[in-house]
């Protein structure tokens, strides 16, 4: 963020500082930089429900005496004379830094800055640690790209104290059975939607409605439902043409709440026969800024705007109440899940060195060996763990620079309540529809954008006995989109766009050496158009890494890129 708009602020003692910067001058309700006592300061970062909430990590004990108990999404760093503490959530979503030399420990909410005073001001690339970032776009694992930096774990405490460091950490929430009657089966969906419900309230105070990315899916849908049942102001917007079946859909479920919904499409030349996209060099030094190198600039990062306490929400994450990774594992034997945990981590292995495989498959060997005892929580925790935990997390980041989105499906205590329901109701997405049901009934009868429920998947309308109520009437579902255009140009790149991939990434193959093969590089990008965008945008993020994108100026001379729309 540009200087003028940092606050900042410091604490410090005998044998310990704490230091904190900001952009978030005038948010509504925030505590300050440094919540001060007569024994130390406070940071957290991140949201929490109450106030009260704020006191009680700055006045218990330990950290780890409280926040199981927490609401919000959020961690917290504590120091005072005798000892630092720093603590993450169920999702570690904000994320916690730590590292050592012979004279200091730091911990901090940014690696770079963590490494810097651990490593005399100078970067040293952990090499090893970003082949998991060439194949999958972020890490399966508490590495970083820095060497020396690891980032806690969810629900962790790092406590160092008398110049020692100790870890603590609690076990995410092992599953219960699903519920035997329908009874029971309503009152655990009732548990986690009061949970729901309770992660919004703080959000009826705000000063302007709630923006929120509606799409056609199932998530930001439940969002929507959530803040209609919690009674929040709220609008919508989804970005898209307007042939898009997310835009149709969105629409629908709009005006079935009789909330504003507005379009964005994307940027197009006069003629409407393409997309506008920036210079790949571009994307690449500002995901790389914003998140350290801990994400891909396949992924596109919100830019830079000026801070605004206005409140926005999408259904990110939001697989976390589907099973995790389950919510896309078509079949569910035990061998066909022992062999996705191990493409997870292993994916596109004959174009890695064999040192770039081992280290991959060290990293797999815990979660392997948890296969062969439960598949089904594997493939849940591996989702919060990492894909929340890393990939989300370093995304977060980005967004931080212009408000704090608020999730409720990060928030403590909703993903204890959904990671303590059966993986096999969850995966089934029934507890999402009854969701949906209990706090907007009729929403979850409008058209699903893709596939149908998987429970519903099948069945035909079984006729309603004599004795059964009768129904009440709701608005009718609204029609499939047929022939919709969901076209999407980054799963798309087309020939020019993949040739500007391919040329800065050959060009600086040297510096991938030590993570794939030569050859099998120059053979990935051989085709005119490259058949694996994503793995082609992994290797052109970890590229400009190693080789001084940043920190240095930024990319001049880099116009836009054009890519043809397909014509249907």
């Amino acid at each position: 963020m540009p200087p003028e708009t940092i606050d900042s602020a410091e604490w410090a003692g005998a044998g310990a500082a704490l230091l904190a910067w900001s952009n978030e001058e005038g948010a509504d309700e925030r505590p300050p930089l440094i919540v001060r006592d007569g024994r130390g300061g406070l940071v957290v970062s991140g949201t929490l429900a109450t106030r009260q909430d704020v006191g009680r990590l700055a006045q218990a004990p330990g950290l780890s005496d409280v926040m199981a108990d927490l609401s919000g999404c959020f961690s917290a760093i504590r120091v005072t004379e005798e000892e630092i503490q720093a603590a993450t959530a169920s999702t570690r979503a904000h994320s916690v830094f730590h590292a050592e030399n012979d004279d200091v420990h730091v911990v901090g909410n940014r690696a770079l800055h963590v490494h810097l005073v651990t490593n005399d001001g100078k970067v040293a690339w952990h090499e090893l640690a970003l082949q998991t970032m060439v194949r999958q776009g972020y890490f399966l694992s508490d590495e970083t790209p820095y060497r020396g930096v690891t980032a806690l774990g969810p629900s962790s405490v790092i406590t160092v104290k008398d110049g020692r460091r100790s870890l603590a950490t609690r076990p995410l929430p092992a599953a219960q059975p699903v519920p035997a009657s329908a009874r029971a089966r309503r009152r655990a969906i009732a548990q986690l939607s009061d949970a729901l419900v309770a992660a919004v309230e703080p959000l009826r105070a705000v000063s302007e409605p709630v923006n929120l990315a509606l799409t056609g899916g199932r998530d930001s849908r439940l969002m929507a439902a959530l803040l209609h049942a919690g009674r929040v102001p709220f609008r919508a917007t989804t970005n898209g043409l307007d042939t898009h079946p997310d835009v149709i859909i969105a629409g629908a479920i709009a005006a079935r709440l009789g909330i504003q919904h507005t379009v964005i499409p994307p940027v197009r030349t006069e003629a409407k026969d393409a997309v506008l996209v920036p210079h790949p060099s571009v994307r690449a030094y500002e995901v790389v800024r914003a998140c350290e190198g801990m994400t891909s600039a396949y992924e596109s990062i919100v830019d830079y705007r000026p801070y605004s306490t206005m409140p926005t929400m999408s259904g990110q994450s939001g697989e976390i109440l589907r099973g995790g990774f389950l919510y896309s594992q078509g079949q569910t034997t035990d061998k066909a899940m022992r062999r996705r945990v191990s493409d997870f981590f292993l994916k596109n292995e004959p174009l890695f060195t064999d040192e770039a495989n081992e280290h991959a498959r060290e990293l797999a060997q815990p979660w392997l060996r948890r296969v062969g005892e439960n598949p089904w929580e594997v493939l849940d925790h591996l989702y919060v763990t990492y894909r929340v935990g890393r990939w989300h997390a370093a995304a977060r980041v980005g967004s931080l620079r212009r408000g704090d989105p608020v999730q409720p499906f990060l928030d403590n205590r909703v993903v204890v309540e959904a990671l303590s329901l059966d993986q096999r109701w969850r995966h089934s997405e029934e507890v999402v529809y009854e969701l949906i049901s209990r706090l907007a009934p009729g929403l979850q009868k409008i058209e699903l954008e893709g596939k149908p429920w998987r429970f519903q998947a099948g069945q035909v309308d079984k006729p309603r006995r004599w004795w059964q109520r009768k129904p009440p009437e709701a608005t009718p579902a609204s029609p499939a989109p047929k022939g919709g255009n969901n076209w999407n140009w980054r799963t798309s790149p087309g020939p020019r766009l993949s040739a500007l991939l391919a040329e800065f990434v050959l060009e600086r193959a040297d510096a991938l050496a030590p993570l794939v093969r030569a050859d099998e590089l120059k053979s990935f990008f051989s085709e005119p158009v490259v058949k694996q965008p994503a793995l082609a945008w992994n290797l052109y993020t970890v590229a400009a890494l190693l080789t001084g994108v940043f920190p240095g100026e930024p990319p001049a001379g880099t116009d836009p890129v054009r890519i043809e729309i397909p014509q249907t």
